[in-house]
């Protein structure tokens, strides 16, 4: 359970804003001591405020102030490439250090255990002591015709890790080495991402980003990276669902508070005025909120465990707590208790009426110690992952399997995969309304599963109707049975176009049907083009004759594709799967006559297609005319009483006596081959004799 505490001012003094709000805020080299930066002239150090600082009139700072918590100093740059370095005894400004850089700077950034770091507007990034033994040594861009929205500075493994994010990429400066992602939006084009945070475990990077459609994604970025000269794409999963309005005046803003808790700063949907909200990620549940009638400017900083915001024209201060993230407390059921001795020492006390000095306190909670002391050592991922399926939401367990997937694989990867499914099918057959989707996608993904492994796989999603998890299993599994691939079918050929469109399936196979329509009409095609041959002699009259009992001011039917993409997606998986003839042609027969000529109208059309292009092989001319045959062998007594059917039986017929001359003739043609490599050798034997010494002795 989470808890927002009182508010209360952390300086009555006004604040000069601007549009933007402040430039910044940045914790001092002292735990109860901040730098605020206003966006023009003025820095003020904050405890109650023991001080300011401004540059000249027409200087404009242009990046936060940072404290060197290493050595205690200041560090500020104004009019974007001049620097300067001061401290606390510092009293005249003009007599400070100052450097004047050859390129503009973003953001200069400072994290207990480093040395600061500058990052210029180009991209690139300089530990401070080594720019400033040079200050106008040239800058290489590594950014072009972009601009860097965010950046985040942190330590992991005692190394200092950077990140930054510009419109379309996430770039990562770790040991010297830059790794460069590429930022994959989704399908959502009028979207665009308000605010960001991020939070480091021991594998990951968890990047969360609040867009417009107030909807919360996250982003999982290894913190090693397995190709750092490779451009690697980064998808974005959905995390919490409409937690804010997009028509917040000053903007919204995100932060995260610990692994399973975010706070977001912003207009909820059923209110017009701004609040401060907790959510508890990990059950997505919202925790607790607080109105904030007198406005903000849409920036959200914490520290410690207090959040930081302009609420109307002065800083304000929020202590929060979060307690650890369990389904009792997630759903507001969790008793509360102390254990004898303990007791909870409020952040701040008030000194007076009229000011407010801030003291941090150090804070003991009982839950924090126990949970400490009941702490599970160290269990293996693949342990974990197990234990995760059996239990957790749909959501947690994707992120564990995508974690999982990211690891270097081990010897029992297969085993854990297998596992991995099994639990999951059964914990879906235990609740109805379980079905982790995306999860078992990406499994199946990993080329490690069969039919014969999870059967039930291919079973549950019949059930379901899961088109797209069908769609996967046919392409990837070897080994599917023919009653299941016929029973594929039968969904497929079922299934509404409307129902369809909704569906996202994989379009590989599907060649550009924007060109589906021909010129040439089906009424004046009396023979079929095979390889260039066309044979007159043989023809069949008895059709010409039906064909042209058709009135010729009639509209003529042109060889439109008989389904929309997706479903002819979804059909060239069947077309690609393995087969016995011998087992499929029983299951055929159960497949109703409608959808039987609808798949060869389909069958038709890409026959159609491939004698156009001969270079088209998803799926080939064999694998068409194969099941043609096998379709016509299980059905044909049903589909010839089917007067709809009679014209495309016709062109059936003469499609594949065309192929019986094409073949007719190809096999002349080699006999013809054949016989002149004979003379070929007859001819080159004249006249040739052989000599062989036999050695008796």
């Amino acid at each position: 359970m989470a808890a927002l505490e009182e508010e209360f001012t952390l300086s009555l003094v006004v604040l000069s804003a601007g549009p933007e709000g402040l430039l910044g805020m940045k914790q001092s080299d002292k735990i109860d001591q901040f730098l605020v930066t206003e966006s023009g002239r003025i820095v003020i150090l904050y405890k109650k405020p023991l001080g300011s600082w401004s540059v000249k009139q027409g200087q404009i700072i242009t990046c936060p102030v940072v404290c060197n918590l290493q050595t205690g100093e200041y560090i500020v740059v104004h009019d974007n490439k001049v620097l300067r370095v001061w401290n606390n005894e510092d009293v005249n400004r003009d007599k400070v250090f100052k450097a004047t850089l050859s390129a503009e700077v973003y953001r200069i950034l400072s994290v207990q255990g480093s040395g600061p770091l500058v990052l210029f507007k180009e991209g690139v990034v300089y530990g401070l002591e080594a720019l400033l033994a040079d200050p106008q040594q040239k800058i290489e861009t590594v950014i072009s015709h972009e601009v860097i929205k965010w950046t985040k500075f942190f330590i992991v493994f005692r190394l200092p890790v950077l990140m930054f994010i510009t419109e379309k990429h996430v770039q990562m400066f770790n040991s010297h080495i830059l790794t460069k992602y590429t930022l994959l939006l989704g399908q959502d084009k009028n979207s665009f991402i308000e605010s960001f945070t991020a939070s480091v475990d021991q594998k990951f990077i968890s990047l969360m980003s609040l867009s417009s459609d107030g909807c919360i994604y996250e982003t999982l970025i290894p913190i090693r990276p397995t190709d750092p000269e490779k451009n690697q794409s980064l998808v974005r999963s959905l995390l919490l669902k409409a937690v804010v309005s997009g028509n917040a005046p000053n903007g919204v803003a995100l932060t995260a508070l610990d692994q399973d808790h975010v706070t977001v700063l912003g207009s909820p949907l059923a209110a017009s005025k701004e609040c401060l909200s907790v959510w508890n990620i990990k059950f997505q549940t919202l925790q607790t909120s607080k109105e904030l009638p007198q406005g903000t400017s849409g920036q959200l900083w914490y520290y410690g465990e207090n959040l930081f915001m302009l609420h109307g024209k002065s800083l304000a201060v929020i202590p929060y707590n979060c307690e650890v993230s369990s389904l009792a407390g997630a759903l507001g059921k969790l008793k509360h208790s102390q254990d004898p001795g303990t007791h909870v020492v409020p952040h701040f006390c008030k000194l007076g009426n009229t000011s407010r000095m801030w003291t941090w306190v150090p804070e003991l909670r009982a839950v924090k110690k126990n949970f400490k002391e009941m702490k599970n050592p160290e269990v293996s991922p693949s342990k974990q992952l197990l234990s995760t399926i059996m239990k957790d939401s749909e959501k947690h367990i994707e992120v564990e399997v995508w974690k999982f997937l990211a690891l270097k694989q081990t010897p029992d990867f297969h085993t854990v995969i297998g596992d991995t499914v099994t639990g999951l099918l059964e914990r879906c057959k235990a609740e109805r309304s379980f079905y982790p989707r995306n999860c078992l996608m990406q499994l199946i993904q990993t080329h490690v599963l069969s039919y014969s492994l999870c059967p039930d796989l291919m079973e549950i999603a019949l059930k379901k109707k899961d088109v797209q998890v069908l769609q996967l299993c046919l392409q990837q599994f070897p080994d599917i049975p023919e009653s299941v691939t016929c029973a594929c079918l039968k969904i497929f050929l079922s299934i509404g176009d409307d129902s369809l469109q909704e569906t996202d399936v994989s379009m590989e196979s599907v060649f550009d049907y924007s060109n589906s329509v021909h010129d040439e009409k089906m009424e004046e095609q009396t023979e079929i083009l095979q390889n260039g041959f066309s044979p007159e002699e043989d023809k069949c009259s008895n059709c010409d004759q039906e064909l042209n009992k058709k009135p010729q001011d009639k509209t003529k039917e042109t060889t439109s594709c008989p389904v929309i993409p997706k479903g002819a997606a979804l059909l060239n998986a069947i077309l690609h799967s393995a087969y016995s003839e011998t087992f499929l042609l029983p299951h055929l027969k159960n497949i109703p006559a409608q959808h039987t000529t609808l798949f060869l109208k389909y069958l038709y059309f890409l026959y159609l297609k491939c004698s156009k292009n001969a270079t088209m092989t998803l799926p080939g001319i064999n694998q068409i005319m194969d099941w043609i045959c096998l379709l016509l062998d299980a059905n044909f007594t049903v589909i010839v009483m089917m007067p709809e059917a009679k014209r495309l039986l016709i062109n059936l017929y003469k499609l594949v006596k065309s192929q019986i001359s094409v073949y007719s003739e190809l096999n002349k043609i080699e006999v013809s081959f054949q016989e002149l490599q004979k003379l070929n050798q007859e001819k080159n034997n004249r006249g040739l004799y052989s000599i062989k010494v036999l050695e008796l002795f």
